[in-house]
């Protein structure tokens, strides 16, 4: 006997990943809906398109499928193993992409939704700004950056998802934020940031 999806809500990830193992459907659903607009989020700012972070997203998802009859509860977060497949399907996408480079007028602008064109207008601006200061960051330090100050993770988990030390870590976000920074102190008048 199944448990219906609200019943399932509420228990760890680990737990779902184990319950879909076991043929439950609605376990994995439920860790679908969880997990999918993470995984996306992210893989759209390591790689800064849309559509390629969805065939990412979706490739880690399979894998977790995948993975799902060989998890080893205890060993690692559901989170941290999926962050770590979206992390590295990223870097193999742009290794790939290094020297193929797309027309401005190919690249489909997305739907905008916002306030005042004004306002949309200046929230693009910083928006691709960022993207383009995290596009020349090292790989290593844009992942750091990402997962501490985008993604909100702990320098513990971030380290384990890039198999490296918390200290590390804390020197690639350290290095990272510091690069950002003098990147885009030289855009702040005309990305409205103004000192009072």
């Amino acid at each position: 006997m199944t448990m219906p999806l609200d019943d399932r809500s509420d228990l760890p990830d680990e737990d779902l990943l184990a319950a879909f193992a076991a043929g439950e459907a609605a376990a994995a659903r439920v860790l679908t809906l969880r997990l999918v607009p993470r995984v996306l989020a992210h893989a759209a700012r390591l790689l800064g398109n849309r559509a390629e972070a969805e065939e990412v997203a979706q490739e880690a998802m399979l894998r977790l499928w995948r993975q799902a009859p060989h998890w080893r509860a205890g060993e690692a977060r559901v989170t941290t193993w999926l962050y770590r497949v979206v992390a590295n399907l990223c870097i193999d996408r742009r290794r790939r992409a290094r020297g193929h480079s797309v027309a401005l007028d190919a690249v489909e602008e997305p739907p905008d939704p916002g306030p005042d064109a004004p306002a949309r207008m200046q929230d693009r601006a910083r928006a691709e700004a960022l993207q383009a200061a995290l596009a020349d960051l090292p790989e290593r330090q844009r992942q750091a950056v990402v997962l501490r100050h985008i993604e909100g993770l702990a320098n513990p988990e971030i380290a384990a998802i890039m198999e490296t030390t918390t200290e590390a870590v804390e020197s690639l976000t350290t290095r990272g934020r510091r690069a950002l920074t003098a990147a885009l102190a030289v855009r702040k008048e005309d990305l409205g940031y103004v000192d009072d």
